[in-house]
């Protein structure tokens, strides 16, 4: 299958920027999705103005498997459905969990490819999901909350950002939060690109695994991984060459991860060997308020001002609509 891997100095194709009455949908990739906690999320939604549709198996859970929202064919379906539909601006994952790796190889990429690009919304497990985006479909997505999570439903500052980001991406270019530091000095220009640490080591030896980041600014976070266990997966990811040519990375909340100051310890000796500036907490992911980074957008990473720039917005321009002529 053709791949469009990314070019680095100018990014991924961006899809256009969302108006009010754009049409979303929201679909279940990964594992069961909490009934109320999918109608609060989707009436945050519909308060921007869009109009939102639920997927038809977006409710589902898996007959055998309770830790899926679904059967595979399913979920996939729902996601190639809202996709190829032309009325549909941006498709909204409901919840990460686990099931992406089992989908996304039965999803039909050469149709999906033949559609104008749109704006794909998720994080953690949705990593592979976004990979496979990347490599597939040229296409940049986004590292962001997803709708029925208590994250996006409850903070107000997670959910304000992802809109911001949707309707007014330029007002969105300088990435940094309270909790951004310095880990290692510098600046590096390059194409964001990463994820969730456990969901990129588990793509290797995929077909939706780019074969290289050299060149890019990687974007690292996880949950739930002990520190042990962080060393592990950052290990395997250096042995397999993911962060050979990498000119940066921002890291961003390690939640449930165990003490903080023994995941910047493993940070530090993992990472800091290779010489490249590095940004610690820079709050995204699975923090309790995350903000929405763009994958496949060429960037500054300024580790000294604990700043990541985007030299382009996250979505690309979109012309106003025609006026019909006066009579």
């Amino acid at each position: 299958m053709a791949q469009n891997p990314t070019t680095h100095g100018r990014g991924l194709t961006r899809p256009p920027h969302l108006r009010p009455g754009d049409h979303v949908v929201v679909v279940a990739t990964s594992g069961p999705i909490d009934p109320q906690r999918l109608t609060a999320g989707a009436d945050v939604l519909r308060s921007w103005g869009l109009r939102v549709t639920l997927a038809p198996h977006v409710l589902d859970t898996h007959p055998v498997l309770g830790h899926l929202a679904g059967t595979d064919a399913d979920r996939a379906a729902d996601l190639q459905d809202a996709w190829l539909d032309p009325t549909v601006h941006a498709v909204i994952c409901a919840r990460g969990g686990y099931g992406v790796h089992r989908m996304v190889d039965l999803l039909d990429w050469d149709a999906m490819r033949a559609v104008p690009p749109k704006v794909l919304i998720g994080f953690s497990d949705v990593s592979s999901l976004q990979e496979a985006f990347a490599q597939r479909l040229g296409l940049a997505t986004l590292y962001g909350p997803m709708s029925a999570t208590a994250t996006f439903i409850e903070d107000a500052r997670t959910a304000e950002h992802l809109r911001r980001t949707l309707f007014d991406p330029a007002a969105t270019t300088v990435l940094t939060s309270p909790t951004a530091a310095t880990l290692v000095p510098g600046r590096a220009h390059g194409v964001t690109a990463g994820g969730c640490t456990h969901v990129l080591a588990a793509e290797r030896g995929t077909p939706a695994a780019r074969p290289s980041y050299a060149g890019g600014i990687l974007v690292l976070e996880d949950v739930n991984e002990q520190p042990y266990q962080l060393d592990r997966i950052l290990t395997q990811l250096l042995r397999s060459g993911t962060f050979d040519g990498v000119t940066g990375i921002a890291l961003g909340s390690w939640a449930s991860c165990g003490p903080l100051d023994r995941v910047k310890d493993v940070m530090l000796d993992r990472l800091g060997p290779l010489g490249i500036p590095i940004i610690w907490e820079l709050g995204f992911g699975h923090g309790p308020s995350s903000l929405t980074v763009p994958l496949g957008v060429p960037a500054l990473l300024d580790a000294d001002a604990a700043t990541l720039t985007l030299e382009l917005p996250a979505l690309a321009d979109r012309p106003e609509p025609a006026v019909p002529a006066a009579a």
